[in-house]
């Protein structure tokens, strides 16, 4: 865990004892050459506007000297040890005092002066305001503010993505300029402490049912000129899909689970059934396919019940009353017997086969005959030590334990 030092600065209110509305949370890394600047503005910005708050900068190891030039035009600092966007945002916003957050980047690629527009939405009764540089969202990027790559592809591919398997009513899922409140993200319990953070929240507030809008903005050029962006097109890209694929895995292993099982035992049923197919007769050949289709299917079926009951566990995913109900009916004493029973099964189909065998001198057999009984063994076998192994590691993760 981390641990945060505060640093003396001036928060805006109306009045001495006015309770804090909004807190601008602004994590900093070695960005002091914009980030004085985007605290004066946001300063301005609440003092203008009247409205009861203040500017959070949280530093995450600054070495130019960044946390020194916050606190000079303003801002509170919160000193965070551990690494990560995600991290400097939690650890910004739990020392926030504001019943509402808004969160912004340091690098003037976003104008603070917009904020009494997210403010204004938050008052309106949405649980969260998010802002939107695309123009399908009413957005605009000016010349040189965005990669290529990530305006055109990445953003709005990946934006997909989420409205398509979470439901998530945005357009831009990547803005990193964004408000909500404070009820919203502890309700949420956000988990990821990379980059990750910000579409994390975006998937869980879809999920949770939290009510959420759009706000247009322009995104800025990045103000900074002797440093390069934080943001790895490629390896930050692969974080977000790999937190998508993590946050719906009847998507990544149930539904191409089913499927392949589904192919598999339409293959092995053409075996059995003699069925002919444009002149072709299946047999042992098709049949080994079959089996390898069946064992790598029933393996992702597995892996989706394993990959959902650890994301509610470590809370990236919220509870499942159905897979709860059925952990409940299938539990590790049922799973084993279950796989006791088929890989006994299997291991007499193998052993009648090696009788066969012994009786006929060790001497040949017919291949067609003899790998019908052979595979569905080998199969069964490999089923039902997956059924076991996977009902013992099932039976770990749903241990009470004290965390």
């Amino acid at each position: 865990m981390w641990r945060n030092q505060s640093r003396g600065g001036m928060i805006a209110r109306v009045s001495g004892g006015a309770e804090t509305e909004l807190s601008v949370v602004i994590p900093c890394l070695n960005e002091a050459e914009t980030v004085g600047a985007v605290v004066r503005v946001a300063r301005e910005t609440l003092e203008r506007h009247g409205i009861s708050g203040e500017v959070v900068v949280a530093d995450n190891g600054s070495e130019d000297g960044s946390a020194d030039v916050a606190a000079a035009a303003g801002a509170r600092v919160v000193r965070v040890l551990e690494r990560g966007y995600g991290a400097a945002l939690m650890a910004g916003i739990e020392q926030a005092r504001g019943r509402f957050i808004l969160m912004a980047d340091a690098d003037q690629s976003y104008d603070l002066a917009d904020l009494p527009r997210f403010l204004e939405r938050l008052r309106e009764g949405w649980d969260l305001a998010q802002g939107c540089r695309l123009p399908s969202g009413g957005g605009r990027v000016l010349p040189g503010a965005m990669p290529w790559l990530h305006r055109w592809i990445g953003n709005p591919a990946l934006s997909a993505l989420a409205r398509r398997w979470f439901s998530v009513p945005m357009h831009d899922i990547y803005c990193g300029m964004r408000a909500f409140t404070r009820e919203l993200y502890q309700r949420l319990e956000l988990r990821c402490v990379g980059m990750e953070f910000a579409t994390e929240m975006m998937i869980k507030a879809a999920m949770a049912g939290a009510r959420m809008c759009e706000v247009p903005i322009t995104l800025h050029p990045d103000g900074r000129r002797s440093r390069r962006p934080h943001l790895k097109t490629f390896r930050d890209g692969w974080r977000t899909l790999r937190l998508f694929l993590v946050s719906s895995p009847r998507r990544l292993f149930f539904y191409p689970g089913l499927a392949l099982m589904a192919g598999g035992t339409a293959l092995a049923t053409l075996v059995y059934g003699r069925v002919e197919v444009s002149g072709i007769h299946p047999d042992a050949h098709t049949l080994l396919v079959a089996s390898l289709l069946v064992i790598l299917g029933y393996q992702a079926v597995l892996f989706s019940m394993m990959t959902r009951l650890f994301g509610i566990q470590e809370g990236f995913l919220p509870p499942d009353p159905a897979l709860e109900r059925w952990l409940r009916r299938i539990n590790l004493e049922r799973g084993l017997a279950i796989g006791l029973v088929a890989a006994t099964v299997g291991l007499a189909l193998i052993a009648g086969t090696a009788r066969d065998w012994l009786r006929a001198g060790l001497g040949q057999l017919d291949y067609s005959t003899t790998m019908r009984a052979v595979i569905p063994g080998v199969t069964l076998v490999a089923l039902g030590a997956q059924t076991i192994f996977s009902g013992a590691f099932v039976s770990i993760l749903g241990m009470r334990r004290r965390r």
